[in-house]
């Protein structure tokens, strides 16, 4: 839970917020609200809680592909699209998430 903490807080930083404008992945983006840093927050526990339930690592990894892929096709967005685009923005996957 601290982990994810303290991404909500370096999330919401000036810093990641400009390197989001940067990317062009959110050009009006101001950063989370309160309530989307607890919604984010919440939505961990609740993995981490099923997680635990599931005692084999493949089917944790299993479903962690299985909603990062539907997320992707669903709302061209996830947590593995962010990582990259943040580190390293890819103009097809920008094209591609703007629709």
């Amino acid at each position: 839970m601290a982990l994810e903490s303290a991404w909500e807080i370096v999330e919401n930083t000036s810093y990641v917020i400009e390197r989001f404008r940067e990317t062009k992945m959110a050009q009006g983006y101001y950063g989370d609200s309160i309530l989307n840093s607890v919604g984010d927050i919440s939505a961990m526990i609740v993995g981490f809680l099923i997680a635990m339930q599931l005692t084999n690592r493949w089917w944790v990894l299993a479903l962690f592909v299985a909603l990062e892929a539907s997320l992707a096709l669903w709302i061209r967005d996830n947590m593995t699209l962010n990582i990259v685009m943040l580190i390293y923005p890819v103009p097809g996957v920008r094209e591609w998430q703007a629709g």
